[in-house]
């Protein structure tokens, strides 16, 4: 008998890479990829590994193919950014074994700092891609992909987006397949990417795509639901279910779950007849685009309309109020409530957040400009801090700081000070080879490493500072200050980010040098789950509550500046919850009255 089980699509992607045979999966965390990582390093007959990052991550997959084991790599879509570099080359030389790579992509914007369509990577690197639709197709999908890969000597990726990652479907639960580790050959010509070599494997590339063309209009992934309209939808991915719940049975559906090469002569044999057809895609016109050049561009309705204005937006997520208005004109009917009594809930740095003293400190500094980085303490750029004046990728802070720096000081008379602000997660990720060109190039700016022993904004992973792999095992802690010495800084101060005193006077200190200095904050996270040698660094971490004195609070709201989101006013004095405060003391170092205790 059948066994199904209600998942979610990283729960589902997770279980096709068990029931593939996978001995091997890697992994940055990032949402919304991260959780497929997780729940791989929950079968024990995987090796499953966060990598420094998502370069380290395909490259380390890419090892373990060569080596004959089925493996995996995921990551967001910046990842995929950082993992290019091999991907490109992967992508001539296939694996040993079958090498399967994710990307989440994220329309919307939901927590990234772009919108871009990672299908682009497929078609760029000549790599044959998936678009599942639900959590049944991600298994179905992931399983398919070992295949295929094994077949063509190729790696495949696959393309999911927020939606079909943290969306829930029925899955059938079905055993795994052992696959015994192919035996490893010597293959120089294959493996050892010279242009003489590689050359030769480009050839083979074009090869492989001619077959998989051939596939793509003829497989289970792509298919036509004829409804006897003259009124068609192609869609891939989950903007196929958006789609239906518009369109319902009045329109044909062209479903395209593979989706490079694209099916071009089914998509020709669909348009022939049709009045009208809709390109539901997300997020560029990828499909639109190959819909045109088939010569439909006059019964095309996708991002642009016929006659070239807009019809869908340019982004976003294309949920099905977005199609139905773009389609009828019409918006969605919701009860009409009042809107002046709705609450904004901006994100905000936690109750006992190591970062707010740190940023506190840190926004009131007039004499600096602040570099920051991916991660919780972006927050850092909002009120009441206002602590952070750009950021653009991980490990970009350090460079970005050194950048302006090195620009400020060509002008004469500058006084102002460079502050490049990560984490410790992204420190590792790629602020290491940042922070070696500042010594390199003789650069001054001054560089903040926020550790607070986890990897924070993505759900707390493990990192190589906490102590733990990604299956729970104890491993070596790799410490910060050493790496940074190493690194050759000499001027290196390890602080606690809640003494804003000693915070202040570091920023003094670091701000007195002419020559690079790094700053390392060092606090557990407030919801970390503490490990022993946490404990006996802190062994009352947390454990303490504030209260205000109401005699004396004036109501000043001073202590609000500390962006704690546990004080309130009530009655024009300072109240601080007790269920959410844990003691950091914070707002008692800047209240000008002592009225908290």
């Amino acid at each position: 008998m059948s066994k199904q089980q209600l998942m979610t699509g990283n729960e589902a992607i997770a279980r096709g890479v068990y029931e593939a045979g996978v001995r091997f999966a890697a992994a940055y965390p990032g949402t919304p990829s991260t959780e497929i990582l997780e729940n791989i390093a929950t079968y024990k007959e995987i090796s499953a590994q966060w990598s420094p990052n998502e370069k380290v991550a395909l490259e380390v997959a890419f090892g373990a193919s060569i080596g004959g084991a089925r493996s995996f790599a995921s990551m967001k879509h910046v990842g995929l950014n950082v993992a290019a570099d091999p991907f490109f080359t992967i992508a001539y030389t296939g694996g040993n074994a079958g090498l399967v790579v994710v990307t989440a992509d994220e329309p919307g914007q939901h927590s990234s700092q772009n919108e871009q369509d990672n299908r682009n990577y497929a078609r760029h690197a000549k790599v044959p891609m998936f678009e599942p639709a639900d959590s049944s197709e991600c298994k179905a999908m992931t399983k398919f992909a070992f295949e295929m890969s094994e077949k063509h000597e190729t790696p495949v990726l696959i393309r999911v987006t927020t939606r079909v990652c943290h969306s829930k479907s029925l899955v059938e639960l079905e055993p795994r397949q052992e696959k015994e580790i192919v035996p490893y050959v010597k293959n120089a010509s294959k493996y050892v990417c010279v242009p003489a070599n590689a050359r030769v494997r480009r050839a083979e590339v074009e090869k492989r795509l001619d077959a998989l063309k051939a596939y793509s209009n003829n497989c289970e992934w792509n298919t036509i639901e004829d409804n006897g309209k003259d009124v068609g939808v192609i869609a891939s991915g989950m903007a196929i279910n958006y789609a239906k719940e518009v369109f319902g049975s009045d329109a044909n559906y062209l479903k395209i779950g593979f989706s490079y090469p694209l099916p071009m002569t089914l998509m020709e044999n669909f348009l022939k007849g049709l009045k009208k057809v809709y390109i539901i895609e997300e997020n560029d016109e990828y499909i639109e685009d190959a819909v045109k050049m088939l010569g439909f561009k006059h019964i095309c309705y996708g991002k642009y309309a016929p006659d070239g204005s807009r019809f869908l937006p340019a982004f976003g997520e294309l949920t099905s109020d977005v199609i139905r208005k773009a389609v009828t004109g019409k918006d969605v009917v919701v009860p009409s409530y009042d809107r002046s009594k709705v609450v904004g809930r901006p994100p905000a740095l936690c109750a006992g957040c190591p970062h707010r003293g740190f940023f506190y400190e840190l926004g009131k500094r007039k004499d600096v400009i602040v570099s920051g980085d991916i991660g919780c303490y972006t927050l850092g750029f909002a009120s009441p801090y206002n602590a952070m004046d750009c950021n653009c990728c991980m490990g970009a802070s350090i460079s970005g700081a050194n950048g302006i720096q090195k620009v400020l000081d060509m002008v004469e008379g500058n006084k102002k000070r460079v502050v490049g602000v990560l984490g410790d997660s992204t420190f590792f990720h790629s602020g290491m080879t940042s922070l070696l060109d500042i010594v390199y190039n003789k650069g001054t700016a001054i560089s903040v490493i926020l550790d607070n022993r986890i990897t924070g904004m993505t759900g707390h992973q493990q990192n190589p500072g906490t102590g733990f792999t990604a299956q729970g095992e104890p491993t070596e802690i790799v410490d910060i200050e050493g790496i940074v010495k190493a690194l050759g800084i000499k001027n290196i101060r390890v602080i606690d980010p809640n003494d804003l005193k000693l915070v202040r006077e570091t920023f003094d200190w670091a701000i007195s040098l002419n020559e690079p200095s790094v700053i390392i904050t060092r606090y557990p996270c407030v919801l970390k789950k503490m490990s022993m040698h946490d404990k006996n660094e802190w062994p009352n971490v947390y454990q303490n509550r504030c209260k205000v004195d109401s005699d004396k609070c004036i109501g000043c709201k001073a202590c609000l500046r500390s962006g704690c989101p546990a004080i309130s006013l009530k009655d024009k004095k300072a109240v601080i919850d007790d269920t959410m405060c844990v003691g950091c003391t914070v707002c008692k170092q800047i209240c000008p009255k002592a009225a908290i205790n």
